[in-house]
């Protein structure tokens, strides 16, 4: 291995050097990784599956959350508080109206 000196290098080389070393390891995970799912999907097929089959994954998907706001207007325009914010809501704001006053 070679002995580096930092004292001598200008902060360019060191962030290339840096930049460099990132990209090393992150080559040297997924190939190991990839080396890992090799030797599994092998496993798995000595057993007569695949390794999906195997593999219970699941996507957690979130539920529709409860609103929070409704629209004094028209009680049919709710928003949960998430995401952008409804036309009605930023006007009623901007008209001076305080958002605990459009609380459910």
């Amino acid at each position: 291995m070679t002995n580096l000196d930092f004292d001598t290098m200008c902060p360019d080389e060191m962030k290339r050097l840096k930049k460099d070393l990132d990209k090393a390891i992150a080559n040297y995970d997924n190939r190991r990784k990839a080396e890992a799912r090799r030797d599994l999907e092998e496993k798995a097929r000595e057993y007569g599956f695949s390794l999906s089959e195997l593999v219970d994954v699941k996507t957690t998907k979130r539920g529709a959350v409860a609103p929070k706001y409704r629209n004094p207007g028209n009680p049919n325009q709710v928003w949960s508080g998430r995401g952008r914010q409804p036309a009605w809501f930023r006007e009623a704001i901007v008209a001076g109206t305080e958002p605990d006053d459009l609380e459910i």
